[in-house]
């Protein structure tokens, strides 16, 4: 079974309805053995924010050690995220194999009427995963109510419930009190359930459940002090029973600062989880369309809130920004509340009614009908698609305005697009590199055969809305190229992948004839332009990168770096080996005070910042840029201070301060790819392409650096050689390395001497020459900036890279 069959299964059970047991869901776990029997669960139900709760919970658990599944719904982009294992999605091996497995037996049941939903199934999917990855403890947001939903399979360690509201009045009850009830069937055995509910909703909430941990503004088990937004944070306290925190949040708005009581509750009671691991935790809870900022001028927001409710938090913690002017872009699906969610939406000056790319979306006029209803003295318009609609807000703002993106997170998940969506340049050299990238983007075998042979120029894979590829398909075949599309169907709930393929001047007439196009294809040629360079000037800000590859120098200030430990953490011998390097043609410096080989004991921040603060004071006096190698903010702040001009930052961001320090210096920072900082080498991970995972995963390490305020030419992406990859897996990432250009960010390769090399026999006093090599391939993949120890044979092998490429430029 290939991917797309397997997704393709999974995806046409949203055919049966919902029934009111959860006897499918424990039959088909039965089938499996009950893999839920071994999985610790945490439950969490509520009419608002159980997804932005679970995202909270799961980020502390990761930050306090633990290996956490989350399983949450619905999804952005791809079915998969609704499963992550350590932040990480569902690898598509993952489905194929369960989709292998269960097959013959959901056969067999729809024969007999009794076939689980989908819902069911991504559940069992979900536990059979964390199960398998032996996760400590699982986070599952249920889905409707609780009493009947299918994650209440599990006997819970651990519950709650955010808030009860009226919802899905015909399945839970006509009252508050009544689904509050049932929602509280989530309680555990042996422990108190936790709820932000508040008035008859706690009680019913009691009477259900027994003993109940509540959280509040006050008189509550643990009380929440919000104190409003800083920059983009939300600022919040929290006292409970042994704790109290202070902290930002990255969702800001006062229901989020109750869901982080109940996320930080409900952490305690299943961990060891001490204050500054609360705090730090919390605050690295992202969670992608839930009143994101992706903008400031004008201040530009993305929230999928869908109901009344979740309508009104949004008005609440709009009102917490300053603006002029509101422009309000929205969408929504048939069976919800359109005039509710106009009446509690803020009140706009401009409306732009548009309809996502689902069946379920509203027509754009009905929607339009309903806001122009609430807002007679409003500009309202319609557009038939979401990136338009988004496009004609953003037109319209001036930059002290606000454009809010709302109605529906399918609306969402296509006006996000114009920050996240992906490009990436394939390199296709024969008719076997045409096979497996069509394979890739799950093309069908029927497709790969007929469509190889015209994969021979210019090859991009994206993502895109349904109708969009359709499009592309229709233009790129009239135009002499071919567009290859995804064999996946029923995917009213997600993007398509495609391959695009034509030479340069069929991909010059297409972004011409996509200019004004509908349906966010005007978007997609901006987009297209600027991976293939078509009449774009490259932002130059006088970086060492900007005109060839730039060699980075290594200066680990270390008694126990895996290659020259010990050698130059004298002052003195460090400022002589930077010396050394500028002579032998360096560009960057780069300094570091902590190993982070594998199995490396972590550095205390104090005596990182003495290892590596007299060291960069000295080197300021060279002409030589200097990187700061560390992945904690504190050091980065007195690195800078001392008069570094780069962060390299090997855990991609983990401190949540980094991004903002990087901004508010206004200087690059490089992001890698990592699963763990030092790398655990007990941890087995697995890749269904290690280098399309590597730039998914970056993708939104990116955009929270983009968010802070920095600009991608300021962003440099490292794969991330040697940390949580296998040699082979490196050097795959070494041979497609121009494929990160997708990122539309300056690409950064660290191979110097590392393990890969063991892969083709060197041990490790053999590896300076094809540290060389691996340099000279770097470069001519596209490497802006190659890291090694060995300045001098770098230099070299970048130097003759660059003059077979342009002879008469060489000296």
């Amino acid at each position: 079974m290939d991917y797309h069959e397997a997704a393709n299964f999974c995806l046409e059970l949203r055919r049966f309805p919902p029934g009111r047991e959860t006897d499918a869901t424990e039959a088909l776990l039965s089938e499996l053995g009950d893999p839920h029997e071994a999985v610790r669960a945490i439950q969490i139900a509520g009419s608002n924010g159980k997804g932005s709760t679970a995202r909270m919970l799961e980020s502390t658990l990761r930050e306090a050690g633990l290996s956490v599944g989350l399983y949450t719904s619905p999804h952005l982009d791809d079915v998969r995220e609704r499963i992550t294992v350590d932040g990480r999605k569902l690898p598509k091996a993952a489905l194929i194999e369960f989709a292998e497995r269960i097959q013959p037996y959901v056969t067999e049941r729809a024969a007999e009427g009794e076939a689980p939903t989908f819902f069911e199934t991504m559940t069992v999917l979900a536990l059979w995963q964390f199960a398998r990855a032996g996760v400590d403890v699982a986070v599952l947001e249920v889905g409707i109510g609780g009493r009947y939903d299918a994650t209440s399979v599990v006997d819970p360690v651990a519950s709650a419930v955010t808030s009860v509201s009226l919802e899905h009045t015909d399945l839970l009850g006509e009252t508050v009190e009544e689904i509050a009830r049932d929602k509280a069937h989530v309680a555990p055995a042996d422990a108190p359930i936790v709820t932000g509910a508040t008035g008859s909703a706690r009680e019913a909430i009691r009477e259900v459940a027994g003993e109940v941990v509540t959280v509040d503004e006050d008189d509550a088990d643990t009380t929440v002090s919000y104190g409003g937004v800083r920059d983009t944070d939300g600022q919040v306290e929290l006292d409970g029973e042994g704790f109290h925190v202070e902290t930002r949040l990255p969702l800001p708005g006062a229901h989020q600062a109750r869901n982080a009581g109940v996320a930080a509750t409900l952490a305690r009671q299943v961990a060891d989880v001490d204050e500054e691991t609360l705090g730090r935790g919390l605050r690295n809870a992202h969670w992608p369309g839930r009143f994101e900022v992706m903008d400031r001028e004008p201040l530009t927001v993305l929230d999928g809130a869908h109901n009344p409710g979740g309508c009104e938090r949004v008005a609440e913690t709009l009102e917490e920004f300053e603006y002029d002017d509101l422009h309000l872009v929205v969408g929504a699906m048939v069976e919800k509340d359109h005039e509710g969610i106009a009446a509690a939406l803020p009140d706009p000056a401009h409306v732009v009614a548009c309809q996502a790319d689902v069946d379920r979306a509203e027509d754009e006029t009905v929607v339009a009908a309903a806001f122009g209803s609430a807002y007679p003295d409003a500009t309202v318009e319609t557009r038939s698609d979401v990136a338009g609609a988004l496009e004609e807000a953003l037109d319209a703002a001036d930059p002290d305005d606000a454009v809010l993106v709302s109605g529906s997170l399918y609306t969402v998940r296509e006006a996000r697009t114009r920050w996240t969506r992906a490009v990436i340049p394939k390199r296709i050299e024969e008719l076997d590199d045409a096979r497996e990238t069509l394979s890739g983007a799950h093309v069908t075998d029927a497709g790969v055969w007929r469509m190889r042979g015209k994969g021979v120029h210019r090859v991009l894979k994206t993502r895109v809305q349904p109708r969009q590829a359709q499009y592309l398909k229709e233009e790129l075949l009239s135009l002499g190229g071919e567009c290859a599309v995804s064999g996946l169907n029923n995917q009213d709930e997600e993007p398509l992948d495609v391959v695009l393929m034509a030479t340069m001047a069929q991909f010059k007439r297409l972004v011409g004839k996509l200019e004004g196009q509908p349906y966010g294809l005007s978007p997609l040629a901006d987009r297209l332009r600027e991976h293939l360079e078509i009449g774009v000037e490259p932002d130059r800000r006088g970086y060492p990168w900007e005109d060839g590859t730039a060699i980075m120098g290594i200066l680990n200030v270390t008694p126990d770096s895996f290659h020259d430990g010990g050698e130059y953490d004298a002052v003195e011998d460090a400022v002589a080996r930077a010396e050394e390097m500028v002579e032998n043609g360096v560009d960057i410096v780069d300094i570091g005070g902590e190993s982070t080989r594998p199995g490396a004991d972590p550095v205390p921040a104090e005596e990182e910042i003495e290892r590596v603060v007299p060291v960069i004071e000295r080197v300021t006096e060279l002409d030589v840029a200097i990187s700061i190698d560390t992945r904690k903010a504190p050091v980065a702040e007195a690195a800078l201070a001392a008069g570094a001009d780069i962060l390299n930052d090997v855990s991609g961001l983990e401190d949540p301060e980094m991004r903002h320090l990087a901004a508010d210096y206004d200087v690059p920072v490089v992001v890698m790819h990592s699963i763990d900082t030092p790398v655990d080498p007990d941890r087995e991970v697995h890749y269904d392409d290690v280098v399309e995972d590597a730039i998914d995963q970056l993708k939104e390490r990116v955009l929270l650096a983009e968010k802070a305020g920095l600009d991608r030419s300021q962003i440099l992406v490292d794969p991330g050689i040697g940390f949580g990859k296998t040699p082979a897996e490196d050097f795959e990432l070494l041979g497609r390395l121009e494929e990160f250009r997708a990122l539309g960010c300056p690409v950064l390769v660290g191979h110097s001497h590392k393990s890969l090399f063991g892969h083709i026999g060197r041990d490790s006093d053999e590896r300076l020459a094809p540290t060389v090599a691996g340099t000279a391939l770097a470069a001519e993949h596209g490497a802006d900036v190659v890291r090694v120890h060995d300045v001098a044979e770098n230099v070299a092998a970048r130097d003759v890279v660059a003059a077979a490429e342009d002879p008469d430029a060489a000296e």
